[in-house]
């Protein structure tokens, strides 16, 4: 499966910015999705994603692995050992070491670029967070919960 380019894109103000037209100064293979059974299948793939990477010249600082909270994390880091490399997880304060690959929560992806990205562990009750889903009460609310939520996932996909 492949991901479509957004023609417009509406922030959490409510402002919308065009897309089309828009030509990334960057080159490389479209997105894909990848669906796995069970988390330990997607550690495997990732793991073997972040291989390839490598073997394509792509050094292991310049790749990021996004997951949507911390309690994913450990997730994201399995996925990179098998890769056999190191991870850096991602603090306030963006630290990129040579040799390792960078992990992070999809908050903390703003404003970074890597020449490879992987964002894993998008579990049904991960995005949108089902904690935020069931505080919810107002309709309005909810659609405002997953707004932010698709906000937060093209954040880190780009």
């Amino acid at each position: 499966m492949r991901i479509a380019c957004f023609a417009s894109l509406a922030d959490v103000d409510g402002i919308e910015e065009r897309r089309r037209g828009t030509v990334s100064v960057f080159n490389g293979q479209a997105p894909s999705i990848e669906v796995f059974d069970d988390s330990a299948q997607e550690t495997a793939a990732v793991g073997l994603w972040i291989s390839v990477r490598l073997t394509e010249g792509i050094q292991p600082e310049e790749i990021g692995v996004f997951v949507r909270s911390e309690p994913q994390l450990e997730r994201a880091i399995a996925a990179i050992r098998a890769a056999g490399i190191a991870a850096i997880p991602l603090k306030d304060r963006v630290e990129i070491e040579p040799g390792r690959v960078v992990v992070g929560t999809m908050h903390l992806a703003k404003g970074l670029e890597f020449r490879a990205v992987a964002v894993m562990a998008c579990d049904d009750e991960v995005i949108p967070l089902q904690d935020r889903i069931e505080s919810i009460a107002d309709e309005a609310d909810l659609e405002e919960v997953y707004s932010t939520e698709r906000h937060l996932l093209y954040v880190a996909c780009t």
